[in-house]
């Protein structure tokens, strides 16, 4: 193995939050590296491939502050807690002119107050670590290595204290972590849910057999300590997979399902539904939504993607109704229980693959006013995107955790005939390379 020291250049800070250096042409992307900084790095070349790795960063950026968290350098779960708050702001806010600025002017990012423990879902993994001891938190980078992690600084602060405390069950209740490779022991994962409002919890208990020997008492240790667990599941999982929640679950305490609310509207979440990770946030992203449609009371909505009902649910009150198309039978079932518990009746869900539901609509000439998108990451298909412009509505309001993808779809909603009208980038993942980005689409 060829290896050689070289004096580099941070030239900028690619989507993921790693330091962009360029050597002999080739761009390498390192992590805990700010645009601007000078660093020693590491070029090794092996069997053909050259690999590149931080060794020392000789001049700091003035972005550059000390991560709060102590875990920061091995978890990889924030990528730029080295960046000063107003320092991934300006990145964040970078990223999004050079990727959407050519459609219209961009809006200045729309951040937290406070950046910290704003995530009300929290996943945790248990192990043994190798003194034999439990330990519980998440995979090391491209690893199925557990580090243990007591506090993490963006999670909330009750659900650590919870899986702390599980932790600390374990031993006298004789559960055992479960162990990928002799696929032996109970407890693979903990998911922790929590409504800001309504202050309920619900915790998953993701374990590899229904066999739980002394459930009734664990459930009493783990309320005594924590009586604000509204919930627990059982959610069985004995699968040889990295996916984390199986199909089966039993409601061993509670009703099975929190509740928390968000614009006004009390959403039913249940262990496998989709709800924003920072409802802080996610009031913000949704109002401004909403103030780009400019709703004058007289509209038909499409929510497409619609999860659970949120936006949708959320935008009844301002049109004259809204009609919600989602593939996933489980969350379309919570969103027609939100209406009803909403007293909502200006709302319609069905179970379909939006772009089909689309061409439904637009053959037989039904009329859609506007329609609000938030796709995955992937963004939308072009059998999508097709659907979306035979449909034909005035207007678009596309929300995206990805400007990447989003950019991609704009070029080709801009290719037939629609314009963006207005670009807010929304900060909902403080410390971490994501943005979310709600775009307003009018039609030419």
């Amino acid at each position: 193995m060829k290896k050689e020291l070289l004096k580099v250049k941070c030239i900028g800070i690619n989507e993921d939050g790693k330091g962009i250096v360029s050597i002999n042409g080739k761009e390498y992307y390192l992590p805990n590296l700010i645009e601007g900084e000078m660093a020693t790095v590491e070029i090794s070349q092996n069997k053909g491939v050259t690999t590149a790795k931080l060794i020392k960063i000789e001049e700091e950026s003035k972005d550059r502050v000390k991560p709060k968290c102590p875990y920061y350098s091995k978890c990889g779960g924030c990528q730029i807690q080295h960046l000063s708050y107003e320092g991934q702001s300006r990145f964040k806010q970078r990223n999004v002119e050079e990727l959407l600025g050519s459609f219209c002017k961009v809006n200045d990012i729309l951040v937290m107050k406070d950046p910290y423990n704003y995530r009300n879902k929290i996943h945790s993994t248990f192990s043994y670590n190798k003194k034999r001891e439990i330990i519980s938190g998440i995979y090391e980078e491209n690893t199925h290595d557990v580090i243990n992690i007591d506090r993490c600084m963006i999670q909330d602060n009750k659900a650590d204290e919870i899986i702390e405390t599980i932790k600390g069950l374990m031993k006298s209740f004789k559960m055992k972590p479960y162990d990928e490779d002799t696929r032996d022991g109970f407890l693979r994962h903990v998911l922790i849910k929590r409504g800001f409002a309504t202050n309920e919890v619900m915790v998953v208990l993701v374990v590899s057999t229904k066999i739980f020997p002394g459930k009734n008492n664990y459930i009493k240790a783990l309320r005594k300590k924590h009586p604000e667990i509204s919930t627990i599941i059982m959610n069985i999982n004995n699968r040889n997979t990295s996916v984390v929640l199986g199909n089966e679950e039993i409601v061993i305490y509670g009703k099975g399902y929190i509740e928390d609310i968000l614009c006004g509207i009390r959403f039913q979440i249940s262990a496998k539904s989709f709800y924003q990770v920072n409802p802080i946030q996610t009031e913000v992203l949704y109002n401004k939504a909403i103030e780009m449609a400019k709703f004058k009371g007289n509209e038909t909505v499409l929510d497409a993607y619609c999860g659970i009902g949120t936006i949708g649910l959320i935008v009844s009150k301002k049109v004259k109704n809204v009609i919600g198309v989602e593939l996933n039978k489980d969350a379309v079932k919570d969103a027609i229980k939100n209406a009803k518990q909403n007293n909502i009746k200006n709302v319609y869900f069905y179970n379909d693959d939006a772009g089909n539901f689309m061409v439904k609509l637009a053959n037989e000439n039904k009329n859609v006013d506007v329609v609000i998108m938030d796709p995955p990451r992937a963004g939308s298909d072009e059998r999508f995107l097709s659907s979306l412009v035979k449909l034909s509505p005035e207007k678009i309001v596309y929300i995206s955790c990805n400007p990447i993808t989003q950019e991609r779809d704009l070029r080709y909603l801009v290719r037939y005939g629609y314009k963006a009208t207005e670009i807010q980038p929304v900060d909902m993942f403080p410390h971490t390379g994501h943005i979310e980005c709600v775009v307003g689409i009018q039609k030419t």
